[in-house]
């Protein structure tokens, strides 16, 4: 295995996804499985939550003007749960987030996001509340999930996070895939 491009921050707006226990069927809902590539997957992401039967818009909080090019999730506690299809990762990454944020990863789901590279990081509960905060009350502000720093920083408030070692140093030195 040869060494592609190493992560050591991602920088971008975000969006707060509230909820537990967000499964990979919700992510990615099992009628899109059918694909033989993962092309067009992003426009899927939480389709189910985004649109009703007949196609019309739920308003969701990733499709809302404010989150539009979002690029780090924020999530709650258990996020990915559920089976351990790989589609879920890479109709994220192809709706364009570039990390994630939560309270804690299922584990396939995580090492599947991981291998794609894009960092899970895990939060304290309180200061998940204030970055999900930050990101309701300032949609535009830019967030950098510092990889090697295991921090956050949203203006001048830096919050700290933490990474699997294995899954860090993979990022960090180009070897996740």
């Amino acid at each position: 295995m040869g060494t592609i491009n190493a992560i050591t921050q991602v920088t971008g707006t975000g969006v707060f996804v509230r909820g537990d226990d967000i499964d990979t069927d919700r992510i990615i809902p099992a009628t899109f499985l059918r694909c033989v590539t993962f092309d067009g997957l992003g426009e899927c992401a939480f389709h189910g939550e985004r649109f009703r039967e007949d196609g019309t818009s739920r308003d969701h909080i990733v499709d809302q003007p404010q989150h539009q090019g979002a690029s780090i999730l924020v999530v709650d506690e258990n996020f990915g749960c559920g089976s351990s299809r790989e589609h879920a990762p890479q109709a994220l990454m192809r709706f364009g987030f570039k990390a994630i944020v939560g309270g804690s990863f299922a584990d396939i789901f995580f090492g599947n996001s991981t291998t794609l590279g894009i960092p899970c990081v895990c939060m304290e509960s309180q200061d998940r509340a204030r970055l999900a905060r930050m990101v309701q009350d300032t949609p535009d502000a830019e967030i950098t999930v510092n990889i090697d720093a295991l921090t956050i920083t949203v203006g001048t408030e830096t919050l700290p996070v933490t990474l699997r070692n294995s899954a860090r140093q993979a990022l960090l030195s180009g070897r996740y895939d």
